[in-house]
């Protein structure tokens, strides 16, 4: 009986240290990339926040320029026991790039020399530009002045057909 109550005081401690090993190991090591806003436009800021980056790092990604993560706060002030250092957050803010092309991006985190990419982090709106009409293209298609001139000219055969009927009404 003793035997088999050591046993199992002991493969509950085997479990409770297995269990936690995982833990401890990736303590250091990046995950969860979040990237707020997550539709921007070019030229906007994007802030990224890493959790298990203790020591800061770095975020690269093709809208924007390597952009450093410095460690969140220090443990201190408004902090409290809700993270700063001490859990491993890190945090930066990137401008993207004025030419970036719409669509989504990944982002790329290098953290204590360890690798992280989060794919589809966020994504790039197209803008407009201002002045002629809210159009994000240089000017009108021949396909957009056919159909305009296709929908001019039903209006003018339609309204010479509407006049020429009224016009016979009258006579009678």
């Amino acid at each position: 009986m003793r035997n088999t109550r050591a046993l199992a005081v002991a493969g509950a401690a085997v479990a409770a240290l297995g269990l936690s090993a995982p833990a401890a190991v990736a303590w250091d090591t990046p995950s969860n990339i979040t990237a707020l806003p997550s539709v921007i436009a070019p030229g906007g800021q994007l802030t990224i926040t890493v959790d298990g980056c203790r020591g800061g790092g770095t975020a690269t990604s093709n809208a924007f320029s390597p952009t450093r993560l410095s460690p969140v706060g220090g443990g201190k002030g408004n902090e409290g026991d809700r993270g700063g250092a001490g859990n491993g957050t890190a945090r930066g803010t990137a401008v993207i790039n004025s030419n970036a092309r719409p669509g989504p991006y990944d982002i790329t985190v290098d953290c204590n020399g360890r690798r992280m990419t989060k794919p589809h982090a966020f994504t790039v709106i197209g803008g407009v530009r201002g002045g002629i009409g809210g159009g994000s293209t240089t000017g009108a298609t021949p396909t957009d002045m056919a159909i305009g001139g296709g929908l001019v000219a039903a209006a003018v055969v339609g309204g010479g057909v509407f006049w020429m009927r009224r016009r016979a009404e009258r006579r009678i």
